[in-house]
């Protein structure tokens, strides 16, 4: 849903009405994430993709009917056909399944409230109901900021705040993902599949080093949707004009601006100073912290010795095995730039769990979920 939500946002302004169609499951190879979502407006206007275009005339249609008809929300499976190559489906191989549901924005003011805060780029989340029983399915509640605050129900107290508890997890992590929730007399007699569609703050990732690399590191974790900082005790280097693509830059020793810093389990840290002053008691600090990545640029030779000076400092085995260096994949860059992308490649890789081997020589799926938590924001939908 949050794919979209610039539109939704603005046809929930409008008060339009509009049908909402969702992937709230895949199984084997699929080309987008549960959360994706495609949407239609009582004038036919689409917005969105589903299945990167596999299935999307098929998911136009449905909404266009559920949009005429009024009905509950509708399920739909697509997946491969073997025995008819030209039958709707995806061509990928995997399945997913789909919930079509008409939402009025006039009787859900809690979701325009939501996108109200998606679009100005703060923490929100939207739980639906994908499975359960057929009166709840389709109903969603929104919650702002860290999730304390929440409004929308989905049918009763007791299971709003079995869900709301469930989600403010999914959210403190941006995440999307499905909790099962109720069954029990503690919670809520029924048992629900709640979706919830998660927009967490942006990423942070931290730059220590204002080198080229820097420069061209800086523009390649933004356009991946990341906060980008880059630090350097060197005001003469570290200058706005320099790193036009960092939200901030920082004038400060670097093991300093990390202890004062916020920071989360989906932050990265690439030290690229190649300054033993620098970099030892930077490290230190990083590797003991609960983030999800730390590299450090420098030779085989300047590893060697940076993991000497590290182990003599304190840092174990176990948080030197966390450290990542020299920094990237084996991809033969040489600029700035090439490096920026063998940097930024083993970031993709490390945070989805991947190998970072070619997919030629792989078997199986080529889409795979994400370690809880892992996920940059604006990667999730």
């Amino acid at each position: 849903m949050l794919n979209i939500a610039d539109t939704l946002h603005a046809w929930c302004r409008e008060g339009r009405p509009f049908a909402l169609a969702t992937v709230i499951q895949v199984s084997g190879s699929a080309p987008l994430p549960p959360g994706t979502s495609l949407a239609v407006n009582t004038d036919g206007e689409a917005v969105g993709s589903i299945s990167g275009g596999c299935v999307e005339g098929a998911v136009y249609e449905l909404c266009a009917q559920v949009l005429k008809d009024g009905g509950p929300p509708a399920r739909a499976r697509f997946g491969y056909s073997d025995d008819d190559a030209f039958a709707v489906g995806l061509t990928c191989g995997g399945e997913i399944d789909v919930l079509v549901q008409r939402v009025e924005p006039a009787t859900r003011p809690h979701l325009t409230a939501a996108l109200d805060e998606v679009v100005l780029g703060r923490p929100a989340a939207v739980a639906q109901v994908v499975d359960g029983p057929e009166e709840l399915l389709g109903r969603t509640l929104s919650l702002l900021g860290d999730g304390s605050a929440y409004d929308g129900t989905l049918g009763s107290d007791n299971e709003d705040r079995a869900v709301v508890a469930r989600a403010r997890a999914l959210l403190r992590a941006g995440r999307t993902g499905v909790v099962d929730v109720g069954g029990d007399q503690d919670t809520c007699p029924e048992k629900l599949a709640v979706l919830v569609h998660v927009h967490a703050a942006p990423p942070r990732m931290l730059i220590f080093g204002a080198v080229d690399f820097a420069a061209a590191l800086s523009r390649a974790g933004s356009f991946l949707g990341y906060r980008v900082t880059v630090c350097d005790a060197r005001p003469v280097f570290a200058t706005a004009a320099r790193f036009p693509y960092a939200d901030e830059v920082v004038v400060d020793w670097p093991h300093r601006h990390l202890e004062r810093t916020q920071v989360d389990t989906r932050t990265v840290v690439c030290v690229l100073t190649h300054d033993a002053k620098f970099d030892i008691p930077l490290l230190a600090l990083a590797l003991s912290l609960p983030i999800a990545y730390v590299g450090a640029m420098g030779s085989r030779r300047t590893h060697e010795d940076r993991n000497r000076r590290l182990s003599e400092a304190g840092v174990t085995k176990a948080q030197l095995a966390r450290l990542s260096s020299p920094i990237g994949l084996d991809l033969g860059a040489h600029t700035p730039e090439e490096t920026a992308v063998s940097i930024t490649a083993e970031i993709i890789a490390h945070t989805n769990g991947a190998t970072g081997l070619p997919l030629s020589l792989g078997v199986g799926p080529i889409h795979r979920a994400a370690p809880a938590g892992t996920l940059p924001a604006r990667a999730t939908a």
